[in-house]
């Protein structure tokens, strides 16, 4: 199958997620913030980038409430998320509480405060990367806009990336290209944490 089928195929099951699964999903990670930061061996000195989860994806619960941002500022992580800019790769702009968000392009939420810049990714100990799904060698599916593809190269040798997905969607094998950046870890609602293992692993 291709990238687009597997995608299609991916997101027609996440429309068919109850809003109950969504909600116990959304406290799991929530929940499981602070020991998950602890397992990766997060510098509580460095920014962690996180992001504002969109429909039906994990970590968005159905009244709109994002519980793991809220758990991350209540930990008091220096706290970075995305801000899309055309086809450049992702700026970065502080997170200090839902006060801060406006709406962006693509239906996403955004900080509104002062941009830090698309080289702020390099300062961050983890990066928590949306995506539809990944392999327990690293290998992760996006939703096929590219930005964190730009993004993702930007990061520090020292930076753990980790990708978010639903408790069914680790799986066996997707379709990857030369350019897909790894991730050194997957990280699921009640499944857990799994290090990858992926080459360069921090």
């Amino acid at each position: 199958m291709t990238k687009d089928e597997v995608r299609r195929e991916l997101l027609a099951r996440r429309r068919e997620r109850p809003d109950d699964d969504r909600w116990r999903d959304a406290a799991a990670l929530a929940a499981a913030l602070p020991g998950v930061l602890d397992e990766l061996g997060a510098d509580p000195q460095r920014p962690v980038c996180l992001h504002v989860p969109v429909r039906r994806e994990p970590g968005a619960a159905p009244d709109g409430a994002v519980p793991v941002l809220d758990a991350a500022v209540a930990l008091g992580r220096h706290v970075l998320l995305p801000v899309t800019v055309g086809e450049a790769p992702l700026d970065w702009a502080v997170f200090g509480g839902r006060a801060d968000l406006v709406p962006g392009p693509h239906g996403l939420l955004e900080p509104g405060g002062a941009r830090r810049g698309p080289a702020a990714i390099g300062e961050a100990t983890v990066v928590v990367v949306p995506a539809l799904a990944a392999t327990a060698a690293g290998v992760r599916l996006g939703r096929g806009g590219g930005h964190y593809d730009r993004s993702l190269p930007l990061a520090s040798p020292t930076t753990l990336l980790v990708a978010l997905v639903g408790d069914d969607e680790l799986v066996a094998e997707l379709p990857a290209e030369p350019h897909d950046v790894l991730v050194h870890a997957v990280w699921r609602p009640t499944a857990g944490l799994l290090r990858t293992g992926a080459p360069g692993t921090p």
